[in-house]
């Protein structure tokens, strides 16, 4: 499926719901980053999320929480590249976001954290330590004064 029709069956609520899992919402938030600054992608983005959630009968499976920080770490690994890249690339280079058990969301968040009515409702900050690694793992040495 090419990425014009992703957005455009995503949008219009035509995409069957078990053809948009974690790697397409990956993608799909990819697409909107690359069309609109990243606020408005965020707001356009969750909008349709919203909607597309909605329209196969499961309103409650939005999570603000997961959604807002998906869009933050997608945008923070497209501007790191330095350079236009295509999904294509990006999925390659970043594999990391495309986990969704055990995914990248655990390095910041406890369970019982994002398993709340709280962060499904609104964007709830990260609650666990970080800065002491990498993207890829690595850990930072971290330097004190």
């Amino acid at each position: 499926m090419t990425d014009h029709e992703l957005i455009e069956q995503f949008e219009n609520g035509m995409l069957p719901n078990d053809c948009f899992h974690h790697r397409e919402h990956v993608r799909a938030a990819f697409l909107y980053l690359t069309k609109f600054p990243v606020l408005e992608a965020l707001q356009a983005f969750s909008k349709a999320l919203r909607r597309f959630a909605e329209a196969h009968g499961k309103p409650k499976l939005y999570h603000e929480t997961v959604t807002w920080a998906y869009v933050f770490l997608i945008q923070e690994r497209m501007v790191r590249a330095g350079k236009k890249q295509s999904w294509d690339e990006f999925a390659r280079n970043n594999t990391d976001l495309l986990t969704w058990k055990e995914g990248i969301l655990t390095r910041y968040y406890r369970v019982e954290t994002l398993a709340s009515d709280l962060a499904r409702t609104i964007f709830v900050f990260p609650d666990l330590p970080t800065g002491r690694t990498e993207p890829d793992g690595h850990a930072i040495e971290i330097e004190e004064e």
